[in-house]
């Protein structure tokens, strides 16, 4: 699991990067790297799932663990669909506020690996639901960040094709957040029913 979610991480400083030192032209290229990490996530994932199917006892049960690989993959997934919706549409510069909920993406990956390690030892964590609770926040702040954007955009821009083009990015961004809180939202669940 802290191997999935660190994908997510590599992918998310990827999407960042791709943003801060953003060419249109280096687009199709940033698009192959993030998607080798999204290819190469998909892969532990299966390797998880093998592993699962071979083990006669699992140490949580075998749906919580397809939900939560299904989960941590859906991160990087999401993570990839933002650099596709960027070139997709055509941007030609970075907005600002994208890349400051990008960055509140990173933070949220970050987090997730972390809760991941303490994972491995929820029966004694003292710092689990803490971790959890983090990554609601952050993904409260993401919202937030949703919202102001998207206020900005449409009071600030009048061409209407930048507008429907920012509308998805900026939705696809928060749903990054939105992803790294369903992790968090499946392992708190699963503390509660093995505790």
């Amino acid at each position: 699991f802290i191997a999935c979610a660190d994908f997510a991480c590599q992918a998310a400083h990827l999407l960042e990067k791709a943003m801060e030192e953003f060419s249109p032209e280096e687009l199709p290229q940033k698009l192959d790297e993030i998607h080798a990490v999204e290819h190469a996530a998909d892969e532990k994932k299966h390797v998880v799932l093998n592993t699962m199917v071979k083990a006669f006892i699992t140490p949580i049960e075998r749906e919580d663990i397809i939900l939560l690989s299904q989960n941590i993959d859906e991160m990087t997934d999401k993570i990839e669909d933002v650099l596709i919706r960027i070139y997709h549409n055509n941007i030609r510069s970075i907005r600002p506020d994208a890349l400051q909920l990008a960055k509140v993406v990173i933070r949220c990956c970050e987090a997730v690996k972390e809760m991941m390690g303490e994972f491995a030892d929820f029966k004694r964590s003292k710092t689990l639901h803490d971790r959890v609770v983090n990554i609601n926040t952050m993904e409260e702040e993401a919202d937030q960040l949703y919202i102001s954007s998207m206020h900005t955009l449409h009071t600030t821009c009048t061409d209407p094709i930048e507008i429907i083009s920012w509308r998805e990015i900026y939705m696809y961004l928060e749903k990054c957040a939105d992803a790294c809180e369903h992790v968090a939202d499946v392992v708190e669940s699963v503390v509660m029913k093995n505790s």
